[in-house]
């Protein structure tokens, strides 16, 4: 049943815009293949080595498509970034409230990681590769992303500091940085050069810096 309001016109089904942006879902179905067509050809090759007729192909679009939902090969990449990081936000979160002993919820979202970088071992490259690069036209981006995922460690870290004697001369920043460290260095050492090493022992070798941090 319509829902039009009496006297007033049928509104239109063309687009107001012609250049209007494609519907979210459609947006969002061609932005993952793009990131996943990207992540794989950057993560081989690097930003730099990588056009976007490549991406384009290697995503089944056009490249118009690419220019006409990202404007440049490099706003492509800080989207992509921002995508590959919350989709990994949104796995380490998942398992919030699941967990009511500290250390194990800190497993749960190392595994969450781990699990991550199974599904996406190219982002790991990409982020490792261009992440300290300086100068970096991304290096606003990067530390707005780093910010964002240390945020979700931090957190973890706080609720374990509260449920443990912990060593108060370990500073909280350098915690957080060695965890998020690891879960790259980690999952990609395992990806690149360890396959046959398990998801369980990756996420045991990380823990070790947190039971560390435990008094006993």
């Amino acid at each position: 049943m319509s829902m039009q309001e009496p006297g007033l016109p049928a509104a239109s089904t063309e687009p107001d815009n012609p250049e209007k942006k494609l519907r979210p879902a459609r947006t969002n179905a061609t932005k993952q293949r793009l990131f996943d067509a990207s992540m794989e050809l950057i993560g081989e090759r690097g930003a730099a080595g990588v056009t976007v007729d490549e991406i384009a192909a290697a995503a089944g679009v056009s490249k118009g498509t690419v220019y006409y939902n990202f404007g440049s090969k490099s706003d492509l990449i800080a989207q992509l970034l921002r995508h590959g990081v919350d989709i990994m936000l949104g796995r380490l979160q998942a398992i919030e409230g699941l967990h009511t002993e500290p250390l194990e919820a800190m497993e749960a979202m190392l595994g969450q990681a781990m699990d991550f970088m199974d599904d996406y071992p190219s982002f790991a490259r990409l982020w490792i590769s261009e992440n300290w690069r300086t100068p970096s036209e991304w290096g606003k981006l990067f530390v707005e992303l780093r910010s964002e995922l240390l945020a979700v460690i931090g957190a973890a870290i706080e609720k374990v500091a509260a449920a443990y004697p912990v060593d108060a001369g370990i500073a909280r920043g350098s915690l957080e940085a060695a965890m998020f460290g690891a879960i790259f260095v980690v999952g990609l050492d395992r990806q690149t050069y360890n396959p046959e090493r398990t998801r369980e022992q990756s996420i045991a070798a990380i823990m070790t810096i947190m039971r560390g941090y435990v008094l006993r």
